[in-house]
């Protein structure tokens, strides 16, 4: 995205922007609600059944010669989670200039798609802080389900996907209909294909529709059905004891 941005520093700005726009809003513990924050913001929320996309963010004429006021439309969503990210993802794009400022970069020369990046990571960073996210996702042992409890307003797959930006290095792999959809770590030389280990969870989980743990000297593997009428989702965790070796991968 930004290449001549180390990692950490990128992390560390977006994690700072996201946690002052929780902050401004007076949200003190989770969920974080995104509508709240855009409220906070002074923007308007509205749904909009012609909205092409999930989301836009507009000005609105106001009556009477009054001053245009920003407001989000939003596509009819049944799932509150699809609506949360949608108004996290507006709230992220008008936001990503004060990240761009963090690191001293011009927007306007800035790669391709770089801002979009940024809306994006900082969405993720808007519903599930850094400064409350890891430490209850170590307290409950990266338990998806559990964790979903807590950050009611994020999807189970959203809640895998920033375990990656924790320091301990993890692969997450998401399992739609019983084929691999998605499959990501977060350092090189991971496994690329399931191991053995790994497909007798996911197979335990797929077939029991409960959640299942393998664990070894080497790595534990954890498998989450997330389970709906016409569909089954299973998201796995597998995380390594130690640092990495050639035998661990």
């Amino acid at each position: 995205m930004l290449p001549e941005i180390p990692t950490e520093e990128l992390a560390a700005a977006l994690d700072d922007a996201a946690a002052r726009l929780v902050e401004a809003a007076g949200i003190r513990e989770p969920p974080v609600d995104a509508l709240v924050v855009a409220r906070a913001l002074g923007i308007a929320v509205a749904t909009d059944d012609r909205q092409p996309g999930r989301a836009r963010y507009v000005r609105l004429a106001g009556i009477a010669g009054a001053a245009a006021r920003p407001s989000i439309l939003l596509r009819p969503e049944p799932r509150v989670e699809r609506r949360q990210w949608a108004v996290a993802h507006e709230i992220g794009e008008q936001a990503a200039h004060e990240v761009f400022a963090h690191l001293d970069v011009e927007p306007c020369v800035a790669p391709p798609g770089a801002r979009e990046t940024v809306a994006n990571q900082l969405a993720v960073r808007l519903l599930l802080p850094r400064q409350w996210f890891f430490p209850d996702a170590i307290a409950n042992d990266w338990d998806v389900l559990a964790l979903k409890h807590r950050y009611a307003t994020a999807s189970h797959e959203l809640l895998a996907r920033r375990m990656l930006d924790y320091s301990l290095p993890v692969l997450i792999s998401v399992y739609d209909h019983g084929e691999l959809s998605f499959r990501r770590g977060n350092v090189a030389g991971l496994p690329q294909s399931p191991s053995s280990m790994e497909r007798s969870c996911h197979a335990a989980a797929y077939v029991s529709g409960r959640p299942h743990v393998d664990r070894n000297a080497l790595q534990s593997v954890q498998a989450w059905p997330i389970h709906e009428p016409g569909w089954k989702r299973e998201i796995m965790r597998v995380a390594w004891n130690d640092d990495l070796s050639d035998d661990a991968v």
